[in-house]
This record gives structure tokens, sequence and C-alpha cells, in this order.
């Protein structure tokens, strides 16, 4: 497979920023797009020059020549968008949150093994280089055994309750828009956490504008997390182990570099920027697979990420927070 052959489906703002990306990607071909309205195909098939453009999620899905299809809509729609695909013995990528809930992702995840397609969830933050020196610096012990992670994503949105950051009926809220990416470093570096408390502040729409959780490990580690839309925060994040950190300055979900602080040495700082927007590294690792007849990433395997989202859902059960679809 020296080319893969990629198609696109939703023609939203990060269906874009994939699309960008996926220009960095050595190998990417972007053969098709599918949207609900051909203008719309149009347009976007126009602006990133993709020939094939689908007035339909089902025709993009059937296009016999495609080898993979990338999935950009709003998270409540991505159960039944991974399923289509995966139906159409497609490989997918599917934009994080990987579902709305863990009932969905246990389905997507069972019909794509049944099938035996691809799939991985598109948390882009895990595939960048700089991502893959903080691994290897935990592995090989750079920092002595991890005992703390802490990390924030907030910024400001104006209120807008038809939006989908605010409106329920699209899964809106800091958590599963931002929230995800502390909880998701956290699950990286130390797995699933059996112990969760969490507060709140849930909006006039009903959805957490911003949150804080303090997740609990069997060795004693802690994760203290943080996001929000209505403030906006450091967006730092640091990993502490026994003999020093791994810090990721501000704006960390798109790393550009990472800082080694040991006790009693000069601080270490590994500057790895992206080429390209940074989404073309998910893609590559996609490729890779693809290549190599895996089913899944190691890097974000599919049992990870049902993981994650039942961790999603017990934080948010003790918010009380439930979507329309679920009631």
């Amino acid at each position: 497979m020296d080319l893969v052959r990629w198609g696109i489906l939703s023609t939203g703002g990060i269906a874009r920023q994939f699309a960008r990306g996926l220009a960095y990607a050595p190998g990417a071909q972007l053969v098709a797009v599918g949207s609900r309205s051909q203008a719309n195909a149009e347009a976007f098939g126009d602006e990133f020059g993709v020939p094939r453009r689908y007035a339909s999620y089902e025709a993009l899905a059937a296009d016999p020549d495609l080898d993979v299809i990338y999935i950009g809509t709003p998270h409540p729609f991505h159960a039944a968008n991974s399923l289509l695909c995966i139906e159409a013995g497609k490989a997918v990528l599917c934009e994080k949150p990987f579902t709305l809930n863990a009932r969905q992702a246990s389905a997507v995840i069972r019909a794509a093994r049944e099938r035996g397609v691809f799939l991985m969830e598109a948390l882009w933050t895990r595939f960048t280089p700089v991502m893959h020196k903080v691994r290897a610096l935990l592995a090989e012990g750079a920092i002595g055994r991890p005992r703390m992670v802490t990390a924030d994503f907030g910024f400001h949105a104006p209120f807008d309750p038809e939006s989908r950051l605010f409106n329920r009926a699209l899964g809106g809220g800091a958590l599963l828009d931002v929230g995800v990416y502390p909880v998701s470093l956290a699950s990286m570096v130390f797995g699933a956490p059996p112990r969760i408390s969490t507060m709140a502040h849930l909006g006039a729409t009903g959805v957490d504008e911003q949150a804080a959780m303090i997740f609990g490990y069997e060795d004693g580690a802690l994760a203290v997390l943080s996001c929000a839309i209505s403030v906006m925060t450091p967006m730092e994040a640091t990993i502490t182990g026994e003999r020093g950190m791994i810090r990721l300055p501000a704006n960390w979900w798109m790393p550009q570099e990472c800082i080694l602080s040991l006790e009693g040495e000069p601080e270490q700082t590994f500057e790895l920027p992206f080429t390209g927007n940074g989404y073309n590294y998910e893609a590559l690792e996609v490729m890779r697979c693809l290549r190599e007849g895996l089913l899944e990433s190691p890097i974000m395997p599919l049992d990870e990420t049902l993981a994650l989202m039942q961790t999603l859902d017990n934080i948010r059960s003790q918010w009380g927070l439930r979507y329309p679809e679920e009631e």
C-alpha cells in the first residue's frame, strides 16, 4: 500500500483541519468527501482538491476505492457514522471523543472486530513527536516511578445555547470536548482510575461549563485534572515522578516541546516542532497500521478507548449529566 486512499466524512471545521494535515502525510491520497448536501461536498472538494464529492455519508461509505474513512462529525453521531463505514468494510479513524458513551463505544469496537477492519480513535495529541518522547522518557525511568499527573484544558466560548458546545442534544459540555485530553493523558501514564472524585458547574443548558477531577490509583498515584468552556485556563500539564518531572508548557495538547526537570540537574528541553498542523501524525499511524496488517493501534488501543469512555461515563454520572438519547 504505497498510497493509502482516504475519504473524509463531514465537511466541518475539524474535517478541514484533518484535510490540511493529510497533505503532510506522505503516501496519503485524499480521494473522496461525504456531506449531507452536494453543495457542501462541492465546496470542500474545491478547497482541498478532492475528486469525488458525495451528497450522503452512505454514498461515501460505499465507494469501493477507499481504504480508510476519517469521521469528523459532532460526537453524538460518531457511533452511527462509524458503524456505517465498518459495515461497508472500511477502516475507520474516528474523531475524539470516540462516541457519546461507553455503550456506543463497545458496540462500535465489537462491530470492527467482528468485521475484521481497522479502527482507531483520533485523539491526535497522542501521536505527536513530543508525546512519543514523553512515553520514551517514562519507559526509560527518567523521572522514576510516576506519582502524579496534573493537566488542564479550558477556554472561554461566548454563551450560545444552540452551539455545539452548550447544546445538550449535541453532546455539549467541557468534558467531552476538551476534558478528554487531560483524561487521556492520565490514562496514558496510569491507565484507568479505580477511584474518581469530581465536581462540575452545570450551566443554563445543563451541560458542564467547568469541571475538576481527581483520579486515585491503587499505588497511591493521583491525577488532578480540570476542563472548561467558560474560562481560559493555563493549559499546562506535568507528569511528576520520584526523581523529577516532565513538563508540557502552555497549549500542551498541541505540544511542540517538553521539559525534563530532575533533582540537582540542569533542565533539558526537547523541542520537537510539528510538520504540518499535527493532525498528520494520527494519519501516519493509521497508514502504518494498515500497511502492517494491524487492526488497531498499539499507541491508542481499542481497549483503552473503551476504558476512557467508561471513565467519562463515570464522571458524568456523578454530575447527573445525561444526554437526550441516553434518557
